[in-house]
Protein backbone atom coordinates (compact mmCIF):
# COMPACT_ATOMS: atom_id res chain seq x y z
CA UNK A 1 0.00 0.00 0.00
CA UNK A 2 1.20 3.47 -0.82
CA UNK A 3 2.01 5.84 2.05
CA UNK A 4 -0.19 8.63 0.65
CA UNK A 5 -3.17 6.27 0.62
CA UNK A 6 -2.55 5.44 4.29
CA UNK A 7 -2.30 9.12 5.24
CA UNK A 8 -5.40 10.05 3.26
CA UNK A 9 -7.42 7.17 4.70
CA UNK A 10 -6.31 8.26 8.15
CA UNK A 11 -7.60 11.76 7.32
CA UNK A 12 -11.02 10.35 6.45
CA UNK A 13 -11.16 8.36 9.70
CA UNK A 14 -10.21 11.44 11.73
CA UNK A 15 -12.76 13.54 9.86
CA UNK A 16 -15.50 11.06 10.81
CA UNK A 17 -14.22 11.06 14.40
CA UNK A 18 -14.30 14.87 14.38
CA UNK A 19 -17.96 14.86 13.35
CA UNK A 20 -18.71 12.72 16.39
CA UNK A 21 -16.57 15.06 18.50
CA UNK A 22 -18.54 18.07 17.30
CA UNK A 23 -21.80 16.33 18.17
CA UNK A 24 -20.48 15.48 21.63
CA UNK A 25 -19.24 19.03 22.21
CA UNK A 26 -22.66 20.33 21.20
CA UNK A 27 -24.32 18.03 23.72
CA UNK A 28 -21.86 18.93 26.49
CA UNK A 29 -21.91 22.70 25.92
CA UNK A 30 -25.62 22.77 25.10
CA UNK A 31 -26.47 21.87 28.67
CA UNK A 32 -25.08 20.35 31.82
CA UNK A 33 -24.98 16.79 30.56
CA UNK A 34 -22.54 14.40 28.98
CA UNK A 35 -22.94 12.86 25.55
CA UNK A 36 -24.09 9.24 25.40
CA UNK A 37 -21.40 6.61 25.98
CA UNK A 38 -22.07 4.94 22.61
CA UNK A 39 -21.21 8.19 20.81
CA UNK A 40 -18.02 8.60 22.82
CA UNK A 41 -17.05 5.00 22.02
CA UNK A 42 -17.74 5.45 18.29
CA UNK A 43 -15.70 8.68 18.31
CA UNK A 44 -12.83 6.95 20.09
CA UNK A 45 -12.99 3.88 17.86
CA UNK A 46 -12.70 5.95 14.69
CA UNK A 47 -9.87 7.96 16.21
CA UNK A 48 -8.01 4.80 17.26
CA UNK A 49 -8.32 3.45 13.72
CA UNK A 50 -6.93 6.73 12.36
CA UNK A 51 -4.04 6.71 14.84
CA UNK A 52 -3.25 3.09 13.98
CA UNK A 53 -3.01 3.82 10.25
CA UNK A 54 -1.01 6.98 10.88
CA UNK A 55 1.38 5.19 13.24
CA UNK A 56 1.87 2.40 10.69
CA UNK A 57 2.68 4.96 8.00
CA UNK A 58 5.11 6.86 10.24
CA UNK A 59 6.86 3.76 11.59
CA UNK A 60 7.10 1.69 8.39
CA UNK A 61 7.39 4.21 5.55
CA UNK A 62 9.34 7.37 4.90
CA UNK A 63 7.08 10.30 5.76
CA UNK A 64 7.59 13.99 6.33
CA UNK A 65 8.27 15.37 9.78
CA UNK A 66 4.84 16.99 9.59
CA UNK A 67 3.22 13.53 9.58
CA UNK A 68 5.32 12.47 12.57
CA UNK A 69 4.32 15.61 14.49
CA UNK A 70 0.71 14.91 13.62
CA UNK A 71 1.01 11.42 15.12
CA UNK A 72 2.59 12.80 18.29
CA UNK A 73 -0.19 15.37 18.73
CA UNK A 74 -2.90 12.81 18.02
CA UNK A 75 -1.38 10.60 20.73
CA UNK A 76 -1.54 13.54 23.16
CA UNK A 77 -5.18 14.15 22.15
CA UNK A 78 -5.87 10.43 22.62
CA UNK A 79 -4.52 10.66 26.16
CA UNK A 80 -6.91 13.52 26.89
CA UNK A 81 -9.79 11.62 25.30
CA UNK A 82 -9.00 8.55 27.40
CA UNK A 83 -9.06 10.66 30.56
CA UNK A 84 -12.35 12.24 29.50
CA UNK A 85 -13.90 8.85 28.92
CA UNK A 86 -12.54 6.81 31.82
CA UNK A 87 -12.39 9.43 34.56
CA UNK A 88 -15.55 11.34 33.69
CA UNK A 89 -17.89 9.71 31.15
CA UNK A 90 -17.51 6.21 32.58
CA UNK A 91 -17.94 7.49 36.15
CA UNK A 92 -20.94 9.60 35.07
CA UNK A 93 -19.24 12.84 36.14
CA UNK A 94 -19.72 16.00 34.08
CA UNK A 95 -16.92 16.46 31.56
CA UNK A 96 -14.71 19.44 32.46
CA UNK A 97 -15.08 22.12 29.80
CA UNK A 98 -11.40 23.07 29.81
CA UNK A 99 -10.30 19.49 29.10
CA UNK A 100 -12.84 19.10 26.30
CA UNK A 101 -11.52 22.30 24.68
CA UNK A 102 -7.83 21.34 25.08
CA UNK A 103 -8.54 17.84 23.69
CA UNK A 104 -10.30 19.37 20.68
CA UNK A 105 -7.63 22.02 20.01
CA UNK A 106 -4.79 19.51 20.07
CA UNK A 107 -6.75 17.18 17.76
CA UNK A 108 -7.54 20.01 15.32
CA UNK A 109 -3.87 21.05 15.13
CA UNK A 110 -2.89 17.40 14.57
CA UNK A 111 -5.54 17.07 11.86
CA UNK A 112 -4.33 20.17 10.02
CA UNK A 113 -0.78 18.80 10.07
CA UNK A 114 -2.03 15.45 8.77
CA UNK A 115 -3.91 17.12 5.91
CA UNK A 116 -0.73 19.00 4.98
CA UNK A 117 1.24 15.73 5.05
CA UNK A 118 -1.39 13.78 3.11
CA UNK A 119 -2.35 16.32 0.47
CA UNK A 120 0.40 18.96 0.54
CA UNK A 121 3.01 19.68 -2.12
CA UNK A 122 5.86 18.33 0.00
CA UNK A 123 4.41 14.84 0.36
CA UNK A 124 6.89 11.99 0.01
Amino acid sequence: MEVQTLLQTSCVLFLLAALGGLAMAGIRFGGNRNPPAWLAMAHGGLAVAGVTLLAYAVLVFTVTAVAAWSLLLFLVAAGGGTILFLAYEWERRLLPSWLVVVHALVAVIAFVLLVVAAFGQGSP
